[in-house]
Formats: C-alpha cells, sequence, structure tokens
C-alpha cells in the first residue's frame, strides 16, 4: 500500500478519491459484489429450493420465492432517500449487519412452532434491507472511484457478482443435499421437514460468511461521497422522483420499448423457478429426480458457468456487429434453447452428462442473448435527463415480469404437467420475438 503523501487536487496511483486513497478496490470491490449477490440469491432463488425440500408444492414454493423480488424491482422508488443520511458505507455495514443477524435468526427459527410463516416474514424484510445494500454498494463504487478506475474495475466487479450465484445455488445447494444424506442419514428423495436440520446449517453458514463480509467491509471499504445532485429533504426527493416518472413517459415510442422491457425474458421468467424443481421433482411426477447434490452442480455450477461465457461472448458479438443488427438473433437465443426443457421433460434423460448438457445449452444461449437486452436499456431507453434512473425504471420492469411470471409458474406447472408446461414456456416466447422485432431505435449507438 502506498503510504506516501499525495499532491493536493493529485488523484493516488489507483485512481481512486477521498477516502478511498488508504485502500486497493481490490480490497473491497469482490466482497462487496460477492456480498450482494449471495444475499440476493438465497433469497430470489435458493428459497425456492428450501421451500420444496421441506415439503411445498410446486406453486407455493415458486410464489413466495417470486413476491421477494419485489424490493429489488421497487428500489429505485426509494434509492434518493438512501442518498440523503450519513454515508453509502454506512448504509452498506448496517445491511450487512442486519442480513447476517437475519440469516441466523431464520436458522433458529426453523426450531419453532409455525416456523414458515416466521421464516417467511423475516425473508420480505431481508429483501428490502438486501436491496437497500445493493443501492449503497452501487453508490460507494460510483462515488469512491473516478470514471477510469471504474471501468477498470468492471471485469472484476461483474466477475464478483458472478461468483455469488454459484456459491449460493450452488455451493450452498449441494451442501444442503450432502448434509441431509451423509451426516442426519435421510433420504434425499423424500421432502419434508426433516430437511430443517441441513438448511438450518446452511443459513448459520450464510449467516457467518456475510458478518464477517461486513466486519472486512468496516476495515477496507472508502465511505463513498455525497451525490452532486443528492436531495436535501424528502419532498425534493419526492419532487426528483416525480419528474423522473414524467420525464421517463415522454419519452418518444415510450409503450414500444416499456414492453420490450417487460416481455424480452418472459420465457425466462417461467422458467426460472420451475427448471430447479423439474430437476429435483420424482421421475414418477415427470421429473428428473435428482438430488440437491447433483443439481448444485449441473443447475447451479455448470450452467451459471455457461451464463458467464455466454454473456462474454454475447458482449463480442455485439461490439463487433452492432447491436440494432443483432438484436433479433439475440431474442432468438434467449428463447429457442428454452426446447432443451421440453425435450428433457418428454425423454427424462437418465445420463448426468445429457441433462448437464441440455442446461448448459440453455444457459449459455441465455447468457449470449441477455447482453442485447441490457444495452438496449443503457443505449435506447436510457438516455436522457435522468438516464441512471430510467435505467433503473427499465430493469424494474423486468424485475416485475420476473415476479409475476415465477409467482404463477408453479401453479401453471402443477396444472399442466411438465411436458405441457413447458410446451407453454416456448408459446410464450412469441411475445419477446414481437416486441424485439418493433423494438425502436432513436438514439446512435455508443
Amino acid at each position: 500500500m502506498n503510504t506516501k503523501a499525495a499532491t493536493p487536487g493529485a488523484l493516488p496511483a489507483d485512481g481512486t478519491t477521498g477516502a478511498a486513497q488508504r485502500v486497493s478496490p481490490l480490497l473491497w470491490v469482490p466482497s462487496g459484489y460477492f456480498t450482494m449477490a449471495l444475499a440476493y440469491v438465497m433469497l430470489t432463488s435458493v428459497t425456492a429450493i428450501m421451500f420444496k425440500n421441506l415439503g411445498m408444492d410446486n406453486g407455493k414454493a415458486a410464489e413466495y420465492a417470486s413476491y421477494l423480488i419485489l424490493a429489488y424491482t421497487i428500489k429505485p422508488l426509494f434509492a434518493p432517500f438512501v442518498e440523503m443520511y450519513r454515508t453509502k458505507k454506512f448504509f452498506v455495514l448496517c445491511a450487512q449487519l442486519v442480513i447476517g443477524i437475519g440469516f441466523g435468526l431464520v436458522a433458529l427459527a426453523m426450531s419453532l412452532p409455525g416456523y414458515m410463516a416466521i421464516m417467511i416474514g423475516l425473508f420480505i424484510v431481508l429483501s428490502f434491507v438486501g436491496a437497500t445494500q445493493d443501492i449503497a454498494s452501487d453508490g460507494v463504487y460510483v462515488t469512491a472511484l473516478d470514471t477510469r478506475t471504474q471501468s477498470l474495475y468492471c471485469g472484476i466487479q461483474s466477475l464478483s457478482w458472478n461468483v455469488g450465484p454459484i456459491v449460493a445455488s450452488g455451493g450452498m445447494v449441494y451442501l444442503s443435499g450432502w448434509l441431509h444424506a451423509n451426516v442426519f442419514g435421510h433420504d434425499p428423495k423424500v421432502f419434508g421437514e426433516a430437511w430443517i436440520d441441513s438448511w438450518r446449517i446452511v443459513f448459520f453458514i450464510v449467516a457467518g460468511i456475510t458478518l464477517v463480509m461486513s466486519a472486512w467491509h468496516l476495515r477496507t471499504m472508502p465511505e463513498g461521497s455525497r451525490a452532486e445532485n443528492a436531495p436535501a429533504s424528502i419532498g425534493q426527493a419526492l419532487s426528483i422522483l416525480w419528474d423522473s416518472f414524467v420525464t421517463f413517459f415522454q419519452k418518444r415510442d415510450v409503450w414500444l420499448m416499456v414492453g420490450f422491457a417487460f416481455l424480452f425474458r418472459l420465457s425466462i421468467g417461467l422458467l426460472e423457478k420451475i427448471g430447479p424443481f423439474f430437476m429435483v421433482d420424482p421421475v414418477a411426477k415427470g421429473g428428473l429426480g435428482l438430488s440437491n447434490e447433483l443439481l448444485g452442480i449441473v443447475y447451479g455450477t455448470y450452467g451459471l458457468v455457461a451464463v458467464l461465457v455466454g454473456s462474454l461472448l454475447g458482449g463480442f458479438f455485439v461490439a463487433k456487429r452492432g447491436l440494432k443488427p443483432t438484436l433479433f438473433v439475440l431474442c432468438c437465443a434467449v428463447n429457442i434453447p428454452n426446447v432443451t426443457f421440453l425435450l428433457m421433460a418428454m425423454y427424462q434423460p437418465t445420463s448426468l452428462l445429457a441433462i448437464s448438457a441440455g442446461v448448459a445449452i440453455e444457459k449459455f444461449f441465455y447468457g449470449f442473448g441477455s447482453v442485447g437486452f441490457m444495452i438496449y436499456l443503457m443505449q435506447q431507453l436510457a438516455p436522457g435527463k435522468y438516464s441512471t434512473t430510467h435505467y433503473a425504471f427499465g430493469t424494474g420492469l423486468m424485475g416485475l415480469c420476473m415476479m409475476v411470471t415465477g409467482a404463477v409458474s408453479g401453479h401453471l406447472q402443477e396444472w399442466m404437467g411438465y411436458v405441457n408446461y413447458f410446451w407453454f414456456v416456448m408459446a410464450a416466447t412469441i411475445p419477446s420475438f414481437l416486441v424485439t422485432w418493433f423494438a425502436p431505435f432513436h438514439h446512435k449507438e455508443g
């Protein structure tokens, strides 16, 4: 670490400013974004697997887990208020402390009568705290680093966030199955309250990781400076928020862009919660009969690695060809490979290689095509007076789609059965193709 005094007004060698001069971004950027992702995936994805293991039917398991996306969807509405008080680091530390304690309380609540209602209540509170952590962590990144350093660490930021799903959906789900079968001696194919023992340990571990990260960031994370346009009062914050809404809906062809933001991932929203359920449901019920351990390896590790590789190649593809001539191709990449789940439901393969290949193919092309969605929001939906807020509105619409489709997906699957449901998922790709075909381009690509 460089301890030499800096020249007044000059940037330190690592490009940070203010309090960030004392530490390298490598000490807090990777750990900060990993902790964000760990909380998000545990709350919005892993809880669905846990509910399923504890004996909840597919409809309720998918519905309850999907509702936890709401806080992350509406976080642009309360983001201005985080700017008003204390420092961004203060909110990050408080959020991580509450999340760590909250996950510990979830583990303890599993021993109580009526534990399910208590857990769901805790998860709802933690989802809002997790969304606040996201707002504050992004704020530290944006205000503590200059633009050159932000660009330098952008790849590390993205990679670190994606480690979170691998640890949560891969490692923690695997661990739950391993503990259930090998430590507590239960039958992994039987769902019910016997799974409490292993999931209690998992949540204690996640609580410990989060608390350790909070202590680490207390020492290493910079404070994050106040944004130049931060509201000085609640009235001013509400005024800015209202103006951002008004100007958003004044954009040319805004409803076509709103339709694109909401419907581009429609089929993915229907698939997101049901895919893992399909993997672990017994063959007699139309599933593949995998254990949690294999689910963690296939879906939470191979699948997520495929997403990362697909996203990287998709970014290169768009950079070389441009977004406008490739957007429909990218939509095809997101939607057509969903047919792998239909084929697996029809033939119910027993080969782990075939199952892994089916999941990896769908996830790879999902990552490849989703790049176009994010770039479209940045380049066509967001530009204007409130570009950051309007981009958040776009991602919020996408989150709303994932929440709504996730909430109904389990009920639809139980009604239709897996084969018919995956046919329905393929039919649900049609709106995505339509909104992509008619998506307007009013801004020159950057």
